[in-house]
């Protein structure tokens, strides 16, 4: 019998997307699914360089699992990309951490929430309710690194 997998830690809150090959309605290709933890292994291996231990740490994992979960993640990727495959994100055994950062555009006000507690109602500092994500800022013209009170 199969022991139980251990959920892993993921600090992306990831719904169920696709990416797919141009021009090709969906329904009309092959698909390689990636789980949530494949896609947190593939950014913090490959987007944000980290080595295994340090990866497997935040993922609360092993490094020989995580070892497995990203070469997992980079032959889907691979296989997709190579053969014109739809990817799709969704699933696995996973638990939400980390801390989603906010901004006031009032008072230029910044503060973090954790993952899983909701859409705060109002800016901490002055109460306004003119206020965003931070991962949401350049999607919205605004350059984080040019507001007032960011810290990288």
């Amino acid at each position: 019998m199969v022991r139980p997998k251990n959920c892993r830690v993921v600090s992306s809150n990831l719904k169920e997307i696709h990416f797919k090959p141009q021009g090709i309605p969906l329904r009309d290709l092959a698909e390689e699914v990636l789980t949530l933890d494949e896609v947190e292994s593939l950014r913090l291996a490959d987007l944000d360089g980290l080595y295994h231990e340090k990866a497997a740490e935040q993922m609360g994992i092993s490094r020989a699992t995580f070892g497995r979960i990203v070469q997992s993640a980079r032959h889907k990727v691979a296989d997709a990309l190579i053969n014109g495959k739809a990817i799709r994100v969704a699933g696995g055994v996973v638990k939400l951490e980390g801390l989603r950062l906010f901004h006031c555009l009032d008072c230029e006000n910044r503060w973090k929430k954790p993952f899983g507690t909701g859409r705060p109602e109002s800016c901490p500092s002055c109460n306004s309710q003119n206020f965003m994500r931070v991962d949401n800022l350049s999607q919205n013209g605004i350059d984080p690194n040019k507001t007032r009170g960011f810290k990288k």
